[in-house]
């Protein structure tokens, strides 16, 4: 009996190599029909035969195709025979069923590395390989569907090899290929001087890195955006990059050849070993080895490194042949400022790099690497960017219109919000900076031209803070299409995520704890130590941290020694307080040395001046008082050193209860603080940590 249906299939589907393992299903299984990508994103499949050969189809896409498609869902629907004799692949259709993902970027396969490292293959050796199964994917697609020619593969035609290719239904991993290419048709390297000037250089990653072997820093366009590149084990190397970067403590990340190389330097356990091989390669903070042969000023007062393998081959052509098979590979940005993606911005790096390997395919979305930590054995994000983003998440909510939400102003990312499903943009940095400004813009546009939202028919959302450049920026949009505006609390959103992450029933009450180092509080003060709680309807604030004064506002941020004053000064006389810090050696700590040091004490001592329940404040001030952290230079450095040195104590009761109770939902801090600077002297500063 012949039977035909037509199936819809939504995911990651698009740009996977999944329309042409349908096809050689087809052709395998006996049926005929047509498969086609739909401009939502999603497949849309034909097939009619036999009734026992439609259904071998049906049960074979669902146990998986393809090794890097993720099939979410799958609609069949009886229909009426065609009567096909064949069965093909059609030209894409705008047309929008469902939504579905905007497929990431993938790391190089196996096969494909194995062809740029065989000298008998036409491709060896060439930076750019890529197949159905691998390759960029989003920093390059201007628009859905991901057809070849709504991305910047489209500036390079195939040639008649890789055409004969493209239309080899037997070739499995180039039949109909979107972004395949060889060293005949697809982009150029070339190296440049400090100059920008082209030098002529027969081989420019051979090139690049002899220079990276002599010291050089060299920036190399990846992906997703430029990286810098210099060598990881020299002394000399690194502080040149440091002082160039102005960067002087925040962690470098560490690109090694492969895994091999990579267990040298940092401790791998299988959890790590897994997310290191997956295709999304993402950059891992991984316990540093006893003998690794890494620079300390790598990551300066850490025993972890952020680490990462090669996810393109022309990282592996560069590292293959770098004296140490391993190397900084940092994001190419001047301080302050997103990551370089164009060739007009080089200038920019001037002043950092010496050389600069570039190549002609355009990046279209900048991302930058993913960052994972452990947290008790589970990955945690501390960024989410290639190899992730735009993917969505699920919810167990269903949202009644678009959702369009701004985020916070620091480490910011953006999202949208449609049906069940949440779709964060990418890592867009701080955005109180003019460029990070406007990719939050682009890119929560091209989120919503994506998925076909209209900004008039949705919810805009931002943080409460008045001043946020990403408040505004929603504000501009509420007026510019008259959508609503909804604001909320900082640690209110913390908490709603962590419902969402976690699918808590939104019918059954929650309770949580949000510790961070600043939000904007709905009394004006700046929160960050909260206890919350959800009762089916809303959440309040039930309790938290005692409120502390920052001295100089943002300058007890950047100075921490300004909230140790802040905090001593409510219990200590100034004269306890300066026989502290002489006895600390902690004056110097304030870059105007006494006179600042005593200004400070008189501005806590008014009791003038910004209110804070920031966890964030309280562990800087720590941080200070074991000497662990005289400015923080990057976000979290005081804590993170603290955390780090908290690693070599041992737990022991320097707390007593009276100290930790609370009372009218004030969580003390002040006698903690002044109960450990009691002890510093009789106690080991890892153990007052710990």
């Amino acid at each position: 009996m012949l039977r035909a249906v037509r199936i819809t299939v939504t995911g990651v589907v698009q740009g996977v190599g999944f329309r042409p393992a349908i096809t050689r299903l087809a052709l395998s299984v006996g049926v005929n029909g047509y498969v086609k990508n739909l401009g939502g994103g999603e497949v849309e499949i034909w097939v009619e035969g036999e009734d026992r050969k439609v259904e071998l189809f049906i049960k074979s896409i669902e146990k998986g195709i393809t090794p890097t498609a993720k099939i979410e869902k799958i609609i069949i629907n009886d229909a009426k025979p065609n009567n096909f004799n064949e069965f093909t692949i059609h030209k894409s259709s705008s047309d929008s069923l469902l939504i579905s993902e905007v497929p990431p970027d993938i790391s190089i396969c196996e096969w494909c590395l194995k062809e740029i490292l065989d000298k008998e293959n036409r491709r060896y050796a060439y930076a750019f390989n890529s197949c159905a199964w691998c390759g960029p994917r989003y920093s390059i697609i201007e628009s859905i569907p991901y057809d070849r020619d709504n991305t910047s593969w489209k500036e390079f035609p195939l040639c008649p090899s890789c055409i004969e290719a493209y239309n080899d239904v037997s070739d499995i991993r180039r039949f109909h290929g979107e972004g395949i290419s060889c060293s005949y048709c697809g982009p150029r390297l070339n190296l440049l001087d400090n100059d920008l000037k082209l030098l002529n250089v027969r081989d420019p990653i051979l090139e690049t890195a002899k220079l990276i072997n002599e010291g050089c820093i060299v920036a190399v366009k990846g992906i997703g955006g430029y990286h810098l590149a210099c060598l990881a084990s020299d002394d000399e190397v690194v502080l040149k990059l440091r002082l160039r970067k102005h960067r002087p403590r925040q962690p470098f990340a560490i690109m090694a050849l492969n895994l091999e190389i990579l267990k040298k330097l940092v401790l791998v356990n299988d959890k790590a070993e897994k997310l290191l091989l997956s295709y999304e390669r993402p950059i891992l903070i991984l316990p540093r080895t006893a003998d690794a042969n890494v620079s300390p000023l790598v990551a300066p007062g850490l025993n972890t490194l952020g680490v990462f393998i090669p996810y393109t081959g022309l990282h592996y052509l560069l590292l293959m042949n770098i004296k140490d098979k391993f190397a900084i590979m940092t994001s190419g940005n001047p301080t302050g400022h997103p990551m370089i993606i164009g060739e007009e911005d080089l200038k920019k790096l001037t002043s950092v790099a010496d050389y600069f390997l570039v190549h002609n395919r355009r990046i279209i979305n900048r991302v930058d690497d993913s960052v994972i930590r452990f947290t008790r054995g589970e990955a945690v994000f501390l960024r989410r960017g290639r190899g992730y983003a735009p993917r969505w998440i699920e919810t167990n909510l269903r949202f009644s219109r678009p959702v369009i939400a701004f985020g916070s102003d620091l480490q910011s990312t953006g999202a949208i919000a449609i049906d069940n499903k949440i779709i964060p943009t990418q890592y867009i940095g701080d955005v109180d900076e003019y460029e990070c400004y406007k990719d939050l813009e682009k890119y929560l546009y091209r989120l919503c031209n994506y998925y076909k939202i209209n900004p008039k028919d949705a919810i805009i959302v931002s943080d409460l803070h008045p001043l946020y450049s990403s408040s505004l920026l929603a504000e501009n949009w509420s007026n510019k299409y008259g959508s609503e505006l909804i604001k909320v609390q900082h640690h209110k959103a913390h908490m709603a995520s962590a419902m969402l992450d976690n699918l808590h029933d939104i019918d059954e009450p929650a309770v949580a704890i949000t510790i961070d180092g600043a939000g904007y509080g709905e009394d004006g003060a700046i929160w960050g130590g909260e206890i919350l709680t959800w009762d089916s309807e809303k959440i309040e604030r039930k309790a938290h941290l005692e409120y502390q004064i920052m001295p100089g506002g943002d300058l007890a941020t950047k100075y921490p020694a300004r909230m140790l004053v802040s905090i001593l000064s409510k219990i200590l006389s100034e004269e306890e307080i300066v026989r502290l810090f002489e006895r600390r050696g902690l004056i110097h700590y304030f870059p105007h040395g006494f006179e600042e040091f005593q200004q400070c004490i008189s501005l806590a001592k008014s009791g003038r001046g910004q209110l804070t329940s920031s966890t964030g404040r309280v562990l800087d001030s720590v941080s200070v008082l074991l000497q662990l952290c005289k400015e923080r230079t990057y976000e979290g450095e005081p804590a993170i050193l603290l955390e780090e040195h908290a690693s070599n104590g041992r737990e022991i009761k320097l707390l007593t209860s009276d100290l930790i109770n609370y009372k009218d939902g004030i969580i003390p801090t002040t006698k903690i603080i002044c109960q450990l600077a009691y002890w510093i002297d009789n106690t080991t500063s890892q153990d007052i940590a710990y």
